[in-house]
């Protein structure tokens, strides 16, 4: 049946209908399973979220970070000039008249075809290089827990593309012989691999090739209608949910969570229990994953063997939710039959213990290695949280060893449980006074737990003070009034505990009038900075490399004594990721005369964690082929350093930790970079 010719054009039209109304049943089945989440504000600033949408999803500027990302550019933009090219094929079969370049006009309608030819030849060598990838290299990102299942979805996706590509040069070869010769066609030569294609058919009657044309449009289109009837099934929902999802992005800050209302006197329940308590845009997140593992490759636990993969994570987190969803979104139809139509019992499985396991959600630092390289910004570290505020706080289950660090905060504002009066115990005998004592200062130095308590951090508590004296910076300490900032009990998802003592630091920092403030540790830094605006918190913070790459550029802190050691740098998370501070330390260091800087491969943004993060530091880590410091430490050991610079208490202890367990605790040395500018300043 010739294509656009009586019957064929109705015959089409009842295809095309039935698969768009088919399509668009589904997509919108899958949008009311999204909505049975909870509420959430993703609507301001609009322009900015188109303006993203163009950067990440035309630019696909996340996806080309990655070598392997030109390939899925490639595909992308392919895909985009394919489905360009079958608004033409669906009009030619409505109407057999129906062409481009009666429309737009020769010259461009030649530069159009070209760009498809072009596109498609590149798409096929992209194809074929993820054929080679998936089943020769097989990458570790690439791996599922079903991966005959996930190998299946790939090849049907990657079939349906390349005979897709292939019928259309066979169409346009066909097309380009017909046009010859006949005045009401015309076809640019400018296709030129089109065009090459045409010596197949060259020796075919018009009326074969008539019908070979029949053939390949036919094919065509019921392979473009067929890709749209399964996208919403495979894994390919992405194509649907990953624009939605960048345009949908966060625009508060990457190391802020959200504010839980405690005292909702209607919550049955606090935290995250059930799939549909998530937020619509948690849920979202769900559709827009494209499963390229991305998350998995850079998260610390997945690659030290805990059981924890964000990909499969999210993966999980999607099946359940369509099948329980769309069973919800049934019930109120028939109550009565729950029974028979919830097979498996979908309604009734639990989400935490069974879709995520308890060591699946406890794995989790919050590095945010995670969110960093997910090309369609998914937020799984919000997940994570909020499953484990519902283990908090409901059902009071934890790590038995979080238990006393809990209690140690509620009694004594600090995690060891240290009399809380001799937390300003650190500075007798140092030039420092408490706000107390002078509150006309210009700055407050945050010292937190840590640099408070832990005998190694007063070390790096007091090389700041040196060093700020030095400068003739204007600061004091609240001493024994300093409370604990309670970000690490937020992150393991203790949020009553957190709120309690962020409401009663914010109250004594604000009664002192504050301003501004200095910490030395990135957690408190993330938390004071960009959580306690939730509790009147408006301060301008500093970290202290910040503040310090400031006094050195303005003169005021000048490195003389040179250090002649080889050095590598490690990049804390929740300094990094979190809040985009890299260049400041490697500007102090850079400052120090003599030092080698050397690199880890996973710097910067793919900085490995220490294992510290989110309340890691004060559980044991007994999962796993590799502890998480002790991986991180082996990476800084093949440079064969002197020294590990740092800029995180909580980095310290991991690879002091680290290299005890390696005996190369003598040989090599971990030094806050405050330390070794404190050494090298001149008097």
């Amino acid at each position: 049946m010739q294509p656009g010719h009586f019957p064929a054009n109705i015959l089409f039209v009842i295809i095309l209908v039935g698969a768009m109304a088919f399509f668009f049943r589904t997509a919108k089945e899958l949008y009311r399973i999204m909505r049975l989440g909870k509420s959430e504000e993703r609507f301001d600033r609009i322009g900015e979220r188109i303006k993203g949408v163009v950067s990440y999803v035309l630019g696909q500027q996340r996806v080309v970070r990655e070598p392997s990302g030109w390939g899925h550019f490639l595909i992308f933009w392919g895909f985009v000039i394919i489905t360009v090219g079958s608004i033409e094929t669906f009009g030619v079969g409505v109407y057999h008249g129906f062409a481009y370049w009666k429309f737009l006009g020769k010259p461009l309608t030649a530069f159009l075809y070209l760009l498809q030819d072009l596109l498609c030849a590149g798409v096929v060598v992209a194809l074929l290089v993820a054929l080679y990838r998936r089943f020769v290299q097989k990458p570790e990102r690439l791996r599922s827990s079903d991966q005959r299942a996930a190998n299946l979805d790939a090849t049907i996706i990657i079939a349906f593309i390349l005979v897709l590509i292939v019928l259309l040069f066979g169409a346009r070869a066909v097309e380009y012989l017909l046009a010859q010769g006949d005045p009401t066609r015309y076809f640019p030569t400018a296709a030129f691999i089109s065009v090459a294609f045409s010596p197949l058919f060259s020796s075919l009657s018009t009326e074969s090739l008539h019908h070979w044309y029949a053939f390949f449009w036919w094919g065509h289109t019921l392979v473009i209608l067929g890709f749209l009837v399964y996208i919403p099934f495979s894994k390919h929902l992405h194509i649907l949910g990953a624009i939605p999802n960048v345009f949908f992005r966060r625009f508060r800050p990457v190391g802020e969570l959200t504010k839980m209302n405690l005292e909702d006197e209607n919550a049955v329940s606090f935290g995250v229990g059930k799939v549909e308590e998530f937020t619509w845009k948690q849920l979202l997140d769900l559709y827009a994953c494209t499963e390229c593992g991305r998350c998995s490759e850079n998260c610390p636990a997945n690659l030290t063997g805990k059981p924890l993969s964000p990909k499969e994570t999210i993966h999980h987190l999607k099946e359940h939710l369509k099948a329980k969803g769309k069973l919800m979104l049934a019930q109120p139809a028939a109550p009565a039959a729950e029974g028979a139509a919830n097979p498996g019992g979908e309604l009734e499985r639990p989400l935490i213990g069974d879709v995520c396991l308890h060591d699946e959600i406890w794995s989790c630092t919050t590095c945010g290695n995670c969110m960093e390289h997910c090309p369609v910004f998914i937020e799984h570290i919000d997940k994570y949280v909020d499953m484990r505020r519902y283990l908090v706080l409901t059902e009071s289950n934890f790590p038995q060893e979080v238990q006393g660090v809990f209690r140690n905060w509620e009694t004594n504002s600090n995690p060891w449980g240290i009399g809380f009066a001799t937390r300003g115990d650190w500075a007798k005998g140092l030039p420092v006074k408490t706000m107390a004592e002078d509150p006309n200062v210009e700055y407050l130095f945050y010292v937190g737990c840590s640099g408070s308590f832990d005998e190694r951090g007063k070390k790096i508590t007091t090389a700041m003070v040196k060093l700020l004296n030095q400068a003739g910076v204007s600061f004091g300490i609240l001493g024994a009034e300093e409370k604990c900032c309670g970000e690490t009990a937020r992150r393991i998802g203790n949020e009553y505990l957190f709120q309690t003592m962020a409401v009663e630091l914010a109250g004594i920092i604000n009664g002192y009038g504050i301003k501004r403030i200095i910490t030395t540790c990135p957690h408190g830094y993330n938390c004071l900075k960009n959580e306690y605006p939730q509790f009147d918190g408006t301060w301008e913070v500093y970290h202290h490399v910040e503040f310090l790459a400031k006094l050195v550029r303005e003169g005021r802190l000048k490195p003389a004594q040179g250090l002649d050691k080889r050095l590598v740098f490690h990049d804390s998370c929740y300094l990094g990721r979190y809040n985009g501070l890299y260049e400041e330390p490697r500007a102090l260091l850079r400052s120090i005369p003599g030092l080698q800087h050397f690199e880890m491969d996973r710097s910067r943004a793919k900085s490995f964690c220490c294992g510290a993060g989110g309340g890691r530091m004060w559980m044991e880590e007994t999962l796993g082929h590799a502890k998480i410091n002790n991986a991180r430490t082996d990476q800084a050991l093949t440079l064969d350093p002197d020294l590990i610079a740092v800029c995180c208490p909580f980095c310290t202890t991991m690879f002091e930790d680290g290299l005890k367990a390696r005996n190369m605790d003598e040989k090599v040395k971990v030094y806050d970079v405050a330390e070794l500018l404190a050494q090298t300043v001149a008097p």
